[in-house]
């Protein structure tokens, strides 16, 4: 135990105010969608990875990975989209091995109306609270902190983050 680097009372204070902050931010969020458009902040999540990639679809694989799901839970989570009609699996043309879910007009039109009350939610619960300058300072810390758990740093969940240049531009933006 001598080599352990435990945390000092600033890091461990810092630790646990992230904790509970990123805690109570989820929850608020998955709240505020559950009432508002009757959708977890999950399928939120899902929708808004679908509308903001080209041609509004992605492999499994790769919205797996842009959402940061298991394959089980994804793939039932995007059941439960497909039911509603809001997204749709196929497989790839000329690649049967590999499945497409794609975003429907009806799931289109759910993202876009959920997004302005989402927006709003975080722009009240993280950004207001913050200072004039503490907006870029705490961009550039959790751009490293991502740098350091997604070390390529080109994986879809890092350019949906917004962690690299040229992320791509869509319609329901966080």
């Amino acid at each position: 135990m001598g080599d352990v680097r435990w945390l000092d009372e600033g890091e461990q204070e810092l630790w646990r105010a992230y904790l509970w902050s990123s805690r109570l931010l989820f929850e608020e969020l998955d709240r505020q969608l559950q009432r508002d458009a009757g959708i977890p902040h999950a399928y939120y999540m899902i929708l808004s990875a679908l509308s903001e990639a080209p041609g509004r679809e992605l492999t499994m694989t790769e919205l797996a990975g842009t959402v940061r799901g298991s394959a089980s839970r994804l793939s039932h989570a995007v059941s439960r989209l497909e039911e509603s009609g809001w997204v749709c699996r196929e497989r790839r043309a000329g690649d049967r091995r590999t499945t497409m879910a794609r975003l429907t007009e009806e799931g289109l039109a759910v993202v876009v109306a959920a997004a302005p009350g989402h927006v709003e939610t975080v722009r009240r619960l993280l950004f207001d609270a913050l200072e004039a300058g503490e907006v870029d300072r705490l961009r550039s810390v959790f751009r490293g902190v991502l740098r350091g758990l997604d070390p390529e740093a080109g994986s879809a969940a890092a350019r949906w983050s917004g962690a690299v240049e040229d992320s791509p531009g869509g319609v329901a933006r966080e």
